[in-house]
């Protein structure tokens, strides 16, 4: 069968649903000659839900959304949609019993059930064997604690479970009926081997975890089925609509859409996480990418993401919120130009510090940090908020130090992608810090990634490198170019210090 071009495809259109930890997005993508184009059909909150001292995912009205998104897309197109495929954030996941029914709330990373659940985890298996089957960083909320967490407590949900699907994979089932395990998404969870491209089942039977609830994965763009005949009943249309995975891991779907040529550069994906590295043919795994903090998940065609999660603008989100809460009502636009205005590289923070993972006051404990660092104490808004992005762009400097190190050759360029590249500061600052030019855009590029995965897995379009050929030719970048400030590098001996 001969494959339709891209080029010659006249107004394919593709549905990607974008779940991030603030909100998430219904898209509707349009290619047409070589060109992509996007249209916001539905947006939504995806804020967590409080359970007696618990927090937890309201997996029920996060589909309703997707339901209501996929209606309206599907009567802007009559009914015409190439694919549908549906990202999210990773590790959390869903537990299902033998009659396919949801045991319980899927659990949120931020839950407090994983505290201090990974000293006891190295008693039963070492933290280097851990890293050596797995190759991923070591993060409190991985899926490995979480259920590790759900064995010390006898967890009813765990003993009772058949099958472990992943937070898309389970909005897939709920809208083919297939149940199904993408690979970017599995390789998030610190229990899948990278090197043996398989389910870390020796680790998992030292711990005491079922080895029988994990699916065998499937690869970004596969296509996992058609829309269920009750969901198309329910809508009154859309049968025969391909549900396709994507990358369903979002920054494997974000990584996908970086429009850069050749292999001299890092990326960074920029939203409430920034996730910095690069892309490589087999995974690292050995003591320096170990205790450099780097993690190695897998990526599209065939690639892995070795890369380091920073806490990303979660530090300016929470004081934003924070301020809101007060009564104060500010944007992030309001506040990112306060930053613009103070000094900068006055105080800086380790924004991976276990102090501004979870949610609360967050400029309280940046003012705290700082004193007990004997820093001088930020005081405005203006003043705290640039020590969350200065300390971020400080963050990526030695997230690329790292990198070269690791290489074993310098990195000449950063792409920046997604929505922190709204943050203009933000990316002028990267540039400074880390003393290399740096492009930014596309702001969408998760959904953007989604479709074309999509696009990849229906022969629309050939490869990865034409993907990203399309995204270069249909949205506007703009570039940074390095500047010399002798406060950067006098704050940066001082970030050394505190990490």
């Amino acid at each position: 069968m001969q494959i339709q071009r891209i080029g010659m495809a006249k107004d394919s259109k593709f549905l990607a649903f974008d779940f991030g930890a603030e909100s998430g997005r219904a898209l509707l993508a349009t290619l047409e000659n070589g060109r992509l184009s996007l249209e916001e059909v539905h947006r939504f909150p995806t804020a967590c839900v409080s359970v007696l001292g618990h927090m937890h995912w309201d997996a029920l009205k996060l589909f309703a959304e997707i339901k209501h998104g996929l209606k309206l897309a599907l009567e802007k197109t009559d009914g015409k949609i190439d694919g549908i495929g549906v990202d999210t954030w990773g590790v959390d996941f869903g537990l299902l019993g033998d009659d396919g029914e949801l045991l319980g709330n899927p659990y949120h990373y931020r839950d407090i059930r994983t505290d201090g659940i990974s000293d006891k985890l190295f008693e039963d298996v070492s933290w280097n064997e851990v890293f050596e089957t797995t190759g991923i960083q070591f993060l409190p909320f991985n899926t490995l604690y979480q259920l590790y967490s759900m064995v010390q407590t006898n967890s009813t949900a765990l003993k009772n479970a058949s099958t472990l699907l992943f937070m898309p994979d389970l909005f897939n089932y709920w809208l083919t009926g297939v149940m199904s395990c993408e690979f970017s998404i599995a390789s998030t969870s610190q229990c899948f081997d990278m090197r043996k491209n398989d389910w870390a089942y020796e680790m998992l039977v030292k711990l005491g975890i079922p080895t029988g609830i994990f699916q065998k994965t499937i690869e970004p763009g596969s296509v996992v089925g058609t829309l269920s005949d009750s969901l198309v009943a329910e809508l009154g249309m859309g049968d025969g609509i391909k549900v396709i995975a994507p990358a369903t891991h979002d920054t494997g779907s974000a990584v996908a859409a970086v429009p850069a040529t050749g292999k001299n550069h890092a990326y960074l994906s920029s939203g409430t996480w920034s996730l910095m590295g690069v892309e490589i043919d087999q995974p690292i795994i050995n003591d320096k990418s170990r205790d450099h903090g780097f993690t190695n998940e897998g990526g599209v065609s065939n690639t892995i993401r070795l890369l380091h999660n920073i806490m990303g603008l979660w530090i300016v989100q929470q004081c934003r919120q924070t301020w809101l809460k007060a009564g104060e009502q500010v944007s992030y636009a309001e506040i990112t130009q306060m930053a613009a205005e103070c000094d900068g590289f006055v105080s800086v923070v380790n924004p991976n510090a276990p102090v501004f993972i979870t949610h609360g006051d967050m400029p309280k404990r940046i003012q705290e940090y700082c004193r007990k660092s004997g820093q001088q104490v930020p005081e405005t808004k203006g003043q705290i908020v640039r020590c969350a992005l200065d300390s971020l762009a400080l963050a990526y400097r030695a997230t690329m130090e790292d990198l070269d190190d690791l290489l074993g050759r310098k990195l000449e360029t950063v792409h920046i992608v997604g929505g922190g590249t709204q943050n203009k500061l933000l990316s002028q600052l990267t540039a400074d810090a880390t003393g290399r030019k740096v492009i930014a855009g596309p702001v969408e590029a998760t959904a953007i990634g989604n479709v074309l995965v999509q696009a990849i897995g229906t022969g629309m379009v050939n490869d990865l490198d034409e993907a990203r050929q399309i995204v270069r030719d249909s949205f506007e970048l703009e570039t940074f170019e390095p500047r010399e400030s002798s406060a950067l590098e006098k704050a940066y001996s001082t970030f050394k210090n505190l990490i």
